[in-house]
């Protein structure tokens, strides 16, 4: 005879991946969606990275992702995520409700964008919509789009949109303050190549040292400031 509790995990809970660097974040979400009967946290990742590797061999039915990780950002994770597992949804996490990280997340393919003052019940609303396979934003997030909906203008003034996902993350890894030969590893480049890659992000962004491209990574929020 069947379990009745493997029977209803299978067939009724949602099976959520939480990617947040900060551990009581984490914690804090998951203690809240625990409280439900039709949530189950499968697992919990500290970056993008591990998001996409917990994604692959848990099979998480939605993945709730911050934005701004050390290592691999959310935003580059979200990118990864639809390209390799189009089916899964992922929601974006995010304490910032600015046109640019919104824009990003939609054009990196996020299902939704909920932010971390969204209350308890605004949050578990938010994860069971994307599951069902619609979207999802807070309603603040939800005015920003209404008033920039149809704007081509915004992507082409996007500072990030000038560079590639290699520089992004080298800027990222920059910013949190790598040096070349961590970078190197990292990336499996030489550190010529990083050189390269850090002489043309100056170029492309119009700066001239290290400290304004930290600044600009900083302001850009593609490092975690909290």
């Amino acid at each position: 005879m069947a379990n009745p509790i493997w029977l209803k995990e299978r067939n009724t809970m949602i099976r959520v991946l939480i990617a947040d660097d900060l551990d009581l974040v984490r914690e804090g979400v998951r203690a809240l969606l625990e409280r439900h009967d039709d949530f189950m946290v499968v697992g919990e990742a500290a970056t993008g990275g591990e998001a996409i590797e917990l994604a692959g061999t848990l099979l998480p039915d939605v993945v709730l992702m911050d934005l701004a990780m050390p290592g691999m950002s959310g935003l580059e994770a979200i990118q990864v995520l639809a390209s390799q597992q189009p089916q899964l949804p992922v929601l974006a996490f995010s304490a910032y409700a600015d046109e640019k990280r919104i824009g990003r997340a939609v054009r990196a393919g996020a299902r939704g964008y909920v932010l971390k003052t969204e209350g308890a019940e605004g949050l578990c609303e938010a994860i069971r919509t994307v599951v069902r396979g619609e979207a999802w934003f807070s309603t603040g997030v939800q005015s920003t789009l209404e008033r920039t909906a149809g704007d081509p203008t915004l992507a082409a003034l996007d500072p990030l949109e000038r560079l590639s996902q290699r520089q992004r993350r080298v800027l990222q890894l920059i910013a949190e303050g790598h040096s070349n030969r961590t970078m190197a590893a990292t990336l499996r480049l030489s550190e010529s190549t990083v050189d390269s890659h850090r002489t043309e992000l100056m170029r492309r962004l119009g700066v001239h040292d290290v400290a304004t491209l930290v600044r600009f990574a900083c302001q850009e929020g593609l490092v975690s400031l909290d």
